[in-house]
């Protein structure tokens, strides 16, 4: 009794101890997690509070003396527990951390920035008076309380430094109807500007577009470009992609605007250097020693190009929703995976050469630095080549690395270079994915060995059980596999579903599916790049492999997307869910109790939590009780999701005049963003160019029924011959869905009613009629509130929908033709009685708007203005009204 009383006290006291003795093991072996993880409190601090930096210096300072100080006693024989020491450099370099943030982002006084005049926000204090001037519908006043920054006219000289990029949208439908051409962009470091004195000095990059496309300029040339000078403008809808932060966190905060290429004038051409030139050079040949002859069409190539090389840009549409959907993008992100092949490749050959460790390592280095100059600069990239590169060091030293403290050494490298690489989602990805590997991987795969078996770690599978000594042992086979994606994915499951608003559970499954195939067209497409130069004949059969590997990887991830159980869309989530989940993880990692069930008792509480919050949120975004109306904003256009009472979501028209690929870039992220992953019907009021041409993209993203399109007779008299109906028409039927009449109204059960009140069958005959009188409008109804949305109809239309519906009145009207007072019929919009009129808008509609509001008393929007705006109508008829850019407004029932 008593040999156990003392064992359990030693247990005891080590329990007790267990923190100080943590951090002396993280000390003595990867004591580079402390200084990653003070950078990265730092930048977090500092994006977050906004400090002086002579704040975070004087921090510095003082935390450096302390360091000093205590490094000056130690050496005396005055010993402190070691996380003293290492949470005094976790301090300072959380200072350096936040101070490199604050440099990153400090402009030079004659930065380009410095010219165009800053958004003016609309904070706490002006919120109130903007609420205001939103109630006396007063667009002049209400514009000065958000008023965007101006653009400005001018002429800039500088160097190009990336060569010009054609976007010719060539995954967009309708992009064939844009009569206008590809535009280009590149990236200029601006040095002068004119000014009324002459040229000025000028610093900082600049986003160059032109709206043509350029063929004849290359990175290095100098030019002097004619231009509208700008800022990026922030998202104007919920989930669209906010290109201004993505910009700024590159420090490029300033858009040049260019009409053609006449604006632009060459005023030298630089040869480019030396270096440049390997670049290109390597680039052409590894591609070309890869793909060879293979079309630029064909879906292999693209694939190809992806998983060996890193380009991404070429893979269609379809393969790479089917790879996201799946969840193994990672794979067609150049990662440690694939650097490991090809080293592996590498050492493998120079050992079958007869070469020594050390020069092993010197060549692996070597092609280490060549793939570097071959393949885009990304996170994960320069992730994997740094652990690489120590990797081959530690035979140089003859030193054993740790996984953890060069997984470290990577991340500081990368935030010292640019700090807000952070607040990226790709390299949030890359580092918890493989931080999850590093940490729990071997004790998953150990885990999962011993509760298949039921024996423990190192004893031999019984040999009447054949199968679980295959997938069991430590290796590359199943088990092994299975437990490296089961990690990866827990480690970047909350990033994904923060950015990406999806959970994709039998990721780890598709791993190991596909991971042979991908095993096999790495190392065989490598060792075809490398054979090309030295046996040709051996590369073609290697490339003739490779080629139908690839074929057959794109089938089978084609399928597993198609069976439609990959992922489940939860929507956007808070972070704090997020901050809740890995604190979850790493505390069943690594906490330790006297009583485990105490333990599994936290964590099974801390598990369901999580799961619970997760369902009730996916199921109050799919069963609703009351009526949302949303107004995108996509410019001179129109989109507007109905999500009814119930489960039903109805979209009404899709698009654009000016803004390319709406149902791509602005309809399918909202969607995303609000967990709706199925359209119940899409009304398409007309065959306008700007009210259909992003519905084929959102057909092919969303769960939409075959017979769940909907057009007016009009539309169809319009799909006989050439155009954007005919042309609608066959794109949907490719995918599978048939435009349906729409002569009544619509039944979807649910309590909100959908009437169709405009056009008759005899206004759809009528040939002398214009398109716009003919499209369509419905009317909503639901606890007792209506909802008129007028489409695009004209004059003609408006008085005939009074006539034939003298007591027609609505609370909420969708203004006809985008608010146009030209075609706006006089006492149209007050015999409606309104009290919300929405206009779906472009700048230029907005700026030149003239609706009568000393006769008109409804609150106006204007999605120009508003941005996305939401109307949300309770069960008992209580109306409220959301801007994304504006403040709430509230009607009572």
């Amino acid at each position: 009794m008593d040999d156990i009383q003392r064992k359990l006290a030693l247990i005891d006291k080590q329990l007790a101890g267990g923190l100080a003795n943590s951090h002396k093991q993280i000390i003595s072996t990867c004591p580079l997690v402390f200084i990653a993880a003070g950078l990265i409190a730092g930048i977090l601090l500092q994006s977050t509070l906004g400090l002086s930096v002579w704040l975070w210096l004087i921090l510095l300072a003082l935390c450096t003396i302390a360091a000093v100080v205590f490094f000056i006693i130690q050496n005396q024989k005055q010993k402190f527990p070691p996380y003293i020491i290492a949470y005094t450099a976790l301090a300072c370099f959380a200072c350096l951390g936040a101070i490199r943030l604050t440099s990153y982002y400090q402009p030079r006084p004659d930065d380009i920035r410095n010219f165009v005049a800053r958004k003016k926000e609309l904070t706490a204090e002006n919120a109130e008076n903007a609420e205001k001037e939103l109630k006396l519908n007063s667009a002049a006043s209400a514009g000065s309380a958000v008023k965007e920054n101006e653009r400005k006219l001018a002429t800039i000289r500088g160097l190009i430094v990336t060569d010009p990029y054609i976007n010719e949208n060539r995954d967009w439908q309708f992009a064939r109807f844009k009569f206008t051409d590809p535009a280009s962009s590149f990236y200029l470091k601006v040095e002068k500007i004119k000014t009324i004195d002459g040229w000025a000095e000028a610093s900082g990059t600049a986003r160059v577009q032109v709206d043509e496309p350029v063929l004849d300029l290359k990175a290095g040339d100098y030019i002097e470009a004619y231009c509208w000078l700008d800022r990026f403008k922030e998202p104007t809808n919920p989930g669209q992609f906010n290109t201004a932060r993505y910009l700024a966190r590159k420090n490029v905060f300033i858009a040049a605007s260019v009409q053609s290429r006449d604006g632009i004038e060459l005023l030298k051409s630089n040869p480019a250097g030396i270096f440049t030139k390997i670049k290109r050079k390597l680039r052409q040949t590894a591609t070309q020693a890869l793909v060879g002859n293979l079309s630029p069409d064909e879906a292999n190539r693209g694939l190809l190009e992806a998983l060996l090389l890193g380009y991404r840009r070429n893979i269609d549409s379809e393969t790479y929703m089917a790879f996201r959907k799946t969840g193994l993008l990672h794979f067609i992100s150049l990662s440690g995976m694939h650097l490991g092949i090809l080293v592996g490749i590498i050492w493998w050959l120079c050992k079958t050469a007869g070469l020594m460790k050390r020069a092993r390592a010197i060549i692996c280095i070597i092609a280490i630095c060549i793939f570097l100059l071959i393949v885009p600069p990304r996170a994960p990239t320069v992730r994997a080549a740094i652990i690489a590169f120590v990797f081959c060091a530690s035979f140089l030293f003859r030193r054993r690395s740790n996984s953890l403290n060069t997984l470290s050494l990577a991340a500081i490298i990368l935030l010292l270079i640019r700090p807000t690489n952070l607040f990226e989602a790709g390299w949030q990805l890359s580092f918890a994915s493989v931080l999850g590997l590093v940490l729990f991987c071997e004790r998953t795969h150990l885990f999962l060995y011993e509760k298949i078996l039921g024996l423990p770690w190192g004893k031999e599978a019984p040999k009447t059980k054949p199968f679980f000594r295959i997938i069991s042992r430590p290796g590359p086979y199943l088990l092994r596999l299975f437990s490296t994606g089961l990690t990866a994915w827990l480690g970047g499951a909350g990033i994904l579903l923060y950015h990406f608003y999806t959970i994709s559970p039998f990721t780890s499954i598709w791993t190991v599916v596909a991971f042979p195939f991908v095993g096999f067209i790495l190392t065989f497409g490598f060792l075809k790049i490398i054979l090309s130069f030295l046996l040709p004949s051996a590369a073609a059969v290697l490339g003739a492999i490779v080629t139908g590997l690839a074929d057959l990887l794109i089938l089978i991830v084609k399928f597993i997307a198609s069976l439609d159980i990959s992922e489940i869309l939860i929507g956007h989530v808070p972070l704090a869910l997020i901050i809740l989940y890995y604190c979850f993880i790493l505390f069943a990692g690594f906490a330790y109790f006297r009583r485990p069930l105490l333990k599994k008792a936290i964590c099974t509480v801390t598990a369901l939590a999580i799961i619970v919050f997760l369902g009730v949120t996916k199921w109050q975004r799919t069963h609703r009780d009351n009526l949302i109306i949303t107004c995108l904003d996509v410019g001179h256009g129109q989109a507007i999701l109905a999500q009814l009472p119930g489960k039903a979501n109805i979209l009404f028209d899709a698009g654009s005049l000016h803004k390319n690929d709406i149902g791509r870039r602005i309809v399918a992220p909202f969607l995303d963003y609000s967990g709706i992953n199925k359209i119940d019907a899409i009304i398409i009021s007309h065959n306008d160019i700007d009210h259909i041409n992003g519905i084929p993209e959102i057909v092919e993203h969303c769960e939409i029924s075959e017979k769940d399109v909907y057009a007016n007779a009009a539309f169809f008299s319009k799909t006989d011959e050439w155009g954007t109906a005919k042309f609608l028409k066959e794109r949907l039927l490719e995918k599978g869905h048939k435009i349906q009449h729409l002569d009544k109204d619509l039944n979807l059960d649910s309590r909100a009613k959908i009437k169709i009140l405009w056009p008759t069958r005899e206004v759809c005959e009528n040939d002398e009629l214009g398109d716009n009188d003919k499209s369509g409008v419905c009317l909503i109804e639901f606890a007792g509130t209506k909802i008129l949305l007028c489409s695009d109809i004209e004059e003609f239309a408006q008085r005939e929908l009074l006539r034939f519906f003298s007591n027609l009145k609505a609370d909420i009207v969708v203004v006809p033709h985008h608010g146009s007072a030209k075609t706006l019929e006089t006492g149209f919009i007050e015999s409606l009685d309104a009290d919300i009129l929405i206009c779906s808008c472009g700048r230029r509609q907005y700026e030149r708007q003239q609706i009568n509001k000393e006769q008109n008393k409804a609150k106006s929007f204007y999605t120009a203005r508003d941005g996305a705006i939401t109307v949300c109508i309770s069960k008992d008829g209580t109306i409220r009204t959301t801007t994304f850019a504006r403040v709430p407004i509230l009607r009572g029932p």
